[in-house]
């Protein structure tokens, strides 16, 4: 049987990021307001991992880095279908840029035991930099396939799946253990049952901590990132609107008028 852990991120809910808010100290978001929810590409990763599931059988793990809330979104992948559930909660995590987070990630792989494929999303909706899943294949020494489109063919040994370039795509078949970022092409996230919250119900999630991982507190969250956020700001969008009267040839000459004086024509 395959053992996969699927890395799923707590984000701000994408339908409120217009309330999303910047800390001036910090320079960094204010997600308090703004409820949590399971990172949209990594629904398409843990939908990977729960259609092997239920044609060939597979043990899921879901494996997610954050402060304790980020537990419910675990709850709900496990409500999905998923067999574990561990939170790397510790406020030594805090701060971490992705160099530190992939490391962290790559630290709560190992603990959960063997693993033969790592899933993630493509990119996390608020962050979008698709560097976590390849960094943590270099920490786990270990093959990655990123925009993963379709999985072709996957057994014991190995996985052969089509990985989204320009205008096409590349076959590749990799050798297991290895690290897979996954497309919202690759299928279509299932929604939540009332039997699965059910079942969930009685499913503990893990919580580790820094002790938990056997790491040094140098090398991860805020004093583990080689990269730090010196400036972070919202931008504002403004939009002015000019409501053109007269008759249908009137507007047409008026319209044709201001796009050649603002220089698009």
């Amino acid at each position: 049987m395959l053992n996969i852990v699927v890395c799923v991120k707590a984000v701000p809910d994408p339908k409120e990021a217009c309330n999303i808010k910047i800390d001036p100290v910090t320079k960094t978001l204010l997600r308090c307001d703004v409820p949590m929810v399971v990172n949209p590409l990594d629904k398409n990763a843990l939908e990977v991992a729960l259609q092997l599931k239920e044609k060939t059988g597979v043990h899921i793990t879901v494996l997610s880095m954050g402060p304790p809330e980020a537990g419910n979104i675990v709850k709900e992948c496990l409500a999905l279908g998923a067999d574990r559930g561990v939170l790397l909660s510790d406020p030594a995590f805090g701060g971490a840029d992705t160099f530190a987070t992939a490391f962290t990630l790559a630290s709560g792989i190992e603990k959960t035991g063997p693993f033969d494929v790592v899933l993630c999303g493509m990119a996390s909706s608020d962050g979008s930099t698709e560097w976590v899943g390849p960094q943590i294949s270099t920490f786990l020494n270990i093959p990655v396939v990123t925009m993963v489109k379709e999985i072709v063919a996957s057994d014991q040994n190995a996985w052969k799946v089509k990985a989204a370039i320009d205008d096409g795509y590349r076959l590749m078949q990799v050798r297991l253990p290895a690290v897979f970022t996954v497309t919202r092409e690759v299928n279509t996230p299932r929604a939540l049952s009332f039997s699965g919250i059910i079942k969930a119900r009685k499913k503990e999630i893990e919580q580790w901590g820094l002790g938990d991982l056997g790491v040094s507190p140098d090398a991860v969250g805020l004093k583990g990132s080689p990269t730090i956020v010196s400036e972070l700001s919202a931008s504002e969008s403004r939009r002015e609107v000019e409501f053109i009267g007269g008759t249908r040839e009137e507007k047409a000459d008026l319209l044709l008028n201001k796009l050649i004086g603002t220089g698009l024509l």
